[in-house]
């Protein structure tokens, strides 16, 4: 059984994307060239919060992920939200994301009504959603990331 890892990070630092750079740091993924895929969770994967990532692989290899990320400059709020749910008996699921320049309770809202609408176009039994979200409050003229990541398994050479 394959195991995504849903991790999740914050920062702030002097450009939008130094602070990317950090929220990845701060999830433990930024030494990895991201691939962003859509938000079908495959048969017989095993989904798990574990918010730092573990050593997933050497340092330039690709990792796919299903991203959900929000940069402000402040003042303001950058949240980010990622739900999952997956059918019952080991069968597929889905990723749905979503972000903002909002609360962490408002991203968790509209990311449980996407996924409701992902599942009403299946004809799968799902089991009960899951929800993990980032927020992150970011001071006037900084650049602030919020972000929530589904990594699929280890690391691959990109060549």
């Amino acid at each position: 059984m394959s195991t995504i890892r849903i991790v999740w990070g914050a920062a702030s630092a002097p450009t939008a994307m130094s602070s990317y750079d950090a929220a990845l740091a701060d999830a433990g993924v930024e030494n990895y060239n991201l691939v962003s895929v859509s938000s079908v969770i495959p048969a017989d994967t095993h989904v798990e919060a574990v918010g730092t990532a573990p050593d997933l692989g050497p340092a330039g290899e690709r990792l796919t992920v299903v991203e959900a990320r929000a940069t402000v400059t402040g003042p303001g709020r950058a949240s980010a939200a990622l739900a999952w749910s997956q059918s019952v008996e080991n069968g597929p699921g889905l990723f749905y994301e979503t972000s903002g320049e909002t609360d962490s309770e408002d991203v968790e809202r509209r990311v449980l009504e996407g996924l409701a609408a992902g599942q009403e176009l299946r004809d799968w039994e799902f089991a009960d959603a899951q929800v993990a979200t980032e927020s992150i409050q970011a001071k006037s003229g900084e650049h602030t990331t919020a972000l929530v990541l589904a990594v699929y398994g280890e690391s691959e050479p990109i060549w």
